[in-house]
């Protein structure tokens, strides 16, 4: 149904999340992993812009069929913040960034299920 390369990018987003998940729970929460300036909020901002990479490398792959699955605010919403920590790094609204890794992970995390499940 979908080619290996865009299912390797899903797998991809999948990884990132779980490491996501991984260091908010090391760390207790969302909140006291994004204040660790040293250490774990640099690797929370760079697993969210994999993320972005690997959704923009879909869609200008043409992979629409599999982007499909995706809810559009999500896409368009990662890219949206891969720009900010790529362009403002010290500016990053980490209220926003605890917001997506809160509420829009766990959304992109179960369409990636269903499309492993096919």
């Amino acid at each position: 149904m979908f080619n290996d390369r865009a299912l390797d990018r899903v797998k991809l987003i999948q990884k990132k999340i779980n490491f996501i998940e991984s260091i908010v729970t090391e760390k207790g929460s969302i909140h006291a992993a994004l204040e660790d300036e040293q250490n774990t909020r640099a690797s929370l901002l760079m697993h969210l812009t994999s993320i972005a990479e690997q959704f923009d490398k879909l869609l200008h792959n043409g992979e629409l069929e599999i982007l499909s699955f995706f809810e559009k605010q999500d896409i368009k919403g990662s890219y949206d913040l891969r720009n900010f920590i790529a362009h403002d790094y010290e500016g990053v609204d980490l209220y926003i960034v605890e917001d997506v890794i809160a509420h829009r992970l766990p959304v992109i995390k179960q369409s990636i299920e269903k499309i492993l499940a096919l």
